[in-house]
């Protein structure tokens, strides 16, 4: 494993728990990398390694990224950090469970390579689950609840947590592969994705990031102080609710969106329902470039 770098001597880990998530095709909305830093925070994560990105990434399309800290110019490559934390209980007192976090950018290269050197180490912490985070874009308004669906190799811990499958077949990214390759090494493998709406996967979605991070909570049986993730999702509802309310286009584009939905939804009305409602009055990119851009202006006063 000489890509991977050790920032410290390898610790013994309680029953430890993966959890993994990776920036690009897998993370709409910024929800399952914010989940991951959501809990890595509750659990005060130290760090304990990173890959290095030489092997795994073309930096034409991944660029290293130069700011300025202070007085000094940094150089910041595409990054894939792994960190761990002590799972407790609504007391604060450890549960005898750890929680082992990894975040990064989905690689270009050898991902096979790279998937075998974070379950390496895995091995090496004595890893006894591996759950991998995912977000994609949905046609479900921010007005209902976030759809989550999941998987796993264990039958009892998809009928103890409610994880509903997909039925999602074509490409996949750094997470199916993750997960796929943990279920051959013989992990116990859970896979959880988030939909988050479409006119909202260019923004930092907070709402989908604490569903995931709640499920992984009970996932770990630990009692997470998600308080700052909750605030930041109820915070972006206003805001999302105040532009609506000042935007006739955009009430009735959520308004449409809410009704396809609901009768989905109704087992009397049926999906062809959906047929009869009229057209958005306006489209997908422009009503997401409207939000991305009313979010910004609000973050920045």
């Amino acid at each position: 494993m000489s890509s991977l770098r050790l920032s410290r001597d390898l610790p013994t880990l309680d029953r430890p728990v993966l959890v993994a998530a990776f920036e690009g095709w897998n993370d709409a909305g910024e929800a399952a990398t914010g989940a991951v830093l959501a809990v890595s925070d509750a659990v005060q994560a130290t760090p304990l390694a990173d890959i290095d990105p030489e092997e795994f990434f073309d930096f034409q399309v991944n660029r290293p990224v130069v700011r300025w800290e202070g007085e000094e110019r940094v150089l910041d490559w595409p990054a894939t950090t792994i960190s761990w934390g002590r799972a407790r209980d609504a007391d604060g007192q450890p549960i005898g469970r750890d929680i082992v976090l990894l975040r990064g950018h989905e690689p270009n290269l050898r991902w096979r390579t790279f998937t075998e050197t974070i379950l390496g180490l895995a091995h090496d912490l004595n890893v006894e689950r591996v759950v991998t985070l995912g977000a994609l874009q949905v046609d479900v308004p921010h007005t209902r609840p976030v759809p989550l669906t999941g998987a796993s190799t264990d039958m009892d811990i998809e009928e103890e947590h409610g994880l509903r499958r997909s039925g999602y077949e074509g490409p996949t990214g750094i997470v199916g592969v993750l997960h796929n390759a943990a279920t051959a090494a013989g992990f116990q493998a859970v896979t959880l994705w988030v939909g988050v709406p479409h006119y909202l996967a260019g923004t930092q979605y907070a709402k989908a990031s604490l569903a995931l991070a709640e499920r992984v909570a009970r996932l770990c049986d630990a009692a997470l102080d998600l308080t700052d993730v909750a605030d930041e999702a109820q915070g972006q509802d206003e805001d999302i609710a105040e532009l609506v309310a000042e935007d006739e286009e955009l009430a009735s584009y959520v308004g449409d969106l809410e009704d396809r939905v609901d009768a989905e939804y109704d087992a009397d009305a049926g999906a062809t329902a959906t047929d009869q409602l009229p057209r958005p009055p306006v489209s997908g990119d422009q009503i997401a470039a409207e939000f991305e851009q009313y979010l910004q202006e609000r973050n920045s006063e």
